[in-house]
């Protein structure tokens, strides 16, 4: 098992992307390669910076990718967000995909925090 494997970030991202995609499957044929493309790459770049980040060699590194999984978690809500307005995701659906990348956006903002200072401790020995 590779590290982020054992990540619950990870894991909970990696179930977020599956719900994208499904969620997303009926979006208009039209935006195939506009919102729909940017949702899509959004929700998989959450769990591919931690685990690309996992593998590097050092904590500031892993505090990197983390950083850019939290970038993409944002640029995720707020694409949600306008294909929410725009009609193309339901109430349910909206409010159930905001909730898994809150919960998703804690659980890293956590792991950031842990790496952090285990940085430190690693610097100040």
């Amino acid at each position: 098992m590779r590290p982020h494997q054992k990540l619950e970030a990870w894991s909970k991202a990696i179930e977020l992307v599956t719900d994208i995609y499904k969620s997303s499957e009926h979006f208009p044929r039209e935006e195939r390669y506009g919102l729909t493309g940017q949702i899509r790459r959004a929700a998989v770049s959450i769990p591919a910076n931690p685990a690309e980040g996992a593998g590097r060699r050092s904590q500031k590194e892993f505090a990197y990718f983390l950083s850019n999984s939290q970038g993409s978690a944002s640029e995720l809500e707020t694409e949600l967000i306008i294909a929410n307005r725009l009609g193309y995701l339901d109430e349910t659906t909206f409010a159930r995909l905001i909730s898994q990348l809150e919960r998703i956006g804690r659980l890293i903002t956590g792991l950031s925090r842990h790496v952090g200072r285990e940085s430190s401790i690693a610097n100040a020995r």
